[in-house]
């Protein structure tokens, strides 16, 4: 019989390593926002063309991120979570340090490329990591912790800016040089966490250090846990990913990252400035639109790591696609319209809130959920990946999308995508609330003998 004090301890000890490892979101967002205040002052120092500035100063760490995204189960398999973590900070400390000083703007471009890799590493690393500590009922809140540091990141690093540059007049190096801070306290704090049990069972073969690690979180069940770790390594042998096997957990993984950037999203976090001033709305009334985005984004967010291991994963992708739908087909009607720029914003907002609470708080959840143990870092670097690349694609191709299509027609393709989404959802989607990881790999492996 496991005491009180025990069961309290191993709670404390969950939510300490949990809430550490996802402060990499924290900088994860950070790393990504950090640079629009430096954005024009760089350019303006180094007299860059707009060609290279936008192809190699401001998106440099997001092309190191697609590469991080898509090679990070290297690292995560050959040595482990904990040291890819440690890595991570590493990434994220010599790119804000070396950004801040960097003397011409190829150095620059190089560190921030460096701080992308650390970007794309932590969207494997982290929600791998807790997925495989978290006991099943508290899985979702606990992963979903790491996108709501991504977003609190994203905010902070806006007030910073703000503060470093109209308060205290300093110039673009201390924007970028502050996030060492973080990156330092992250670092300190991570060599307190363990490795993951189920990387030291299936791939450093130490059963006695993995079952230490799961009585320090789930004392219960720790021999249950043990044996299900055991029974999922015999029905799922291989560790080759692209086996028919586990095509069923690809085409998941891919669909919601697809889905996910499809959306919109980062066409509206990216650009969000030029879509309001489409909508009519001045300078200043468009920088502070751009700030309420950020505060919707964030309350929202919490609402959905709030609900996520209550009402389900496939009920917030539901809530979040009709969320969708109505407001991207508003924001599309106020264009066509010429209606009023308040009702842009304010159906922006709605659709902030819709992303946040659906495909924001579960994205992350879901992809380290459904691959079995062998492969998961693996489907995640694949899921990830392909988040990433459309991400960049998008990031690419819609100012010059924007100069040829009216924003009707963006938007209505955006609404149309999200039907598609919220039938996937209804009708493909399965829910993965409160099972265990080996029991949903099972289960999706059955669900896809049937089809």
């Amino acid at each position: 019989m496991i005491s009180n004090d025990a069961k309290s301890h191993a709670q404390r000890t969950l939510w300490f390593w949990s809430i550490t490892v996802a402060v990499a979101g924290f900088l994860f967002g950070f790393d990504t926002a950090v640079i629009s205040g430096a954005d024009q002052p760089i350019q303006l120092l180094w007299q860059t063309s707009d060609l290279f500035h936008g192809a190699f100063i401001m998106s440099s760490a997001l092309w190191g991120t697609v590469l991080g995204a898509l090679a990070g189960n290297i690292p995560c398999d050959r040595f482990g979570r904990r040291p890819t973590l440690i890595g991570i900070g590493v990434l994220y400390l010599v790119s804000a340090l070396g950004s801040a000083v960097a003397p011409d703007p190829y150095t620059f471009s190089i560190l921030r490329f460096i701080g992308g890799l650390g970007v794309g590493v932590s969207s494997i690393a982290v929600p791998a990591f807790i997925s495989e500590v978290a006991p099943a009922v508290k899985r979702g809140r606990l992963v979903a912790l790491y996108q709501f540091q991504i977003v609190f990141g994203i905010l902070v690093a806006y007030f910073s800016n703000y503060f470093l540059s109209s308060i205290l007049t300093l110039d673009w190096r201390w924007m970028i040089g502050v996030e060492v801070i973080p990156a330092a306290i992250y670092l300190l704090l991570v060599f307190r966490v363990p490795e993951s049990p189920r990387w030291l069972l299936i791939h450093g073969g130490d059963e006695a250090k993995a079952r230490a690690v799961i009585n320090s979180v789930n004392p219960e069940h720790v021999d249950k846990v043990i044996a299900e770790i055991k029974e999922g390594l015999k029905t799922f042998a291989s560790s080759h990913l692209f086996k028919r096997q586990y095509s069923w957990p690809i085409m998941l993984a891919f669909l919601i990252a697809f889905f996910n950037q499809l959306s919109g999203i980062n066409f509206v976090i990216y650009f969000a400035p030029r879509i309001f001033g489409l909508a009519g709305l001045d300078a200043s009334s468009a920088l502070l639109s751009t700030i309420g985005i950020g505060v919707v984004n964030l309350v929202f967010t919490m609402l959905g790591v709030y609900l996520i291991d209550r009402a389900g994963r496939k009920f917030l992708m539901t809530i979040g696609s009709i969320g969708y739908i109505v407001s991207l087909v508003a924001v599309a009607w106020s264009f066509y319209s010429n209606a009023e720029g308040i009702i842009v914003v304010s159906f922006l907002f709605v659709f902030i809130a819709s992303h946040a609470v659906g495909q924001g708080a579960v994205i992350w959840v879901f992809i380290a959920e459904i691959f079995p143990n062998r492969v998961r870092s693996k489907g995640q670097s694949l899921g990830s990946g392909t988040h990433w690349v459309f991400a960049a694609t998008i990031a690419l191709m819609m100012p010059y999308a924007l100069s040829i299509f009216s924003g009707q027609v963006i938007f209505g393709f955006f609404a149309f995508m999200m039907l598609l989404q919220l039938l996937w959802v209804v009708f493909v989607m399965p829910e993965t609330k409160g099972r265990t990881l080996e029991s949903l790999a099972e289960g999706i492996a059955i669900e896809h003998k049937r089809d």
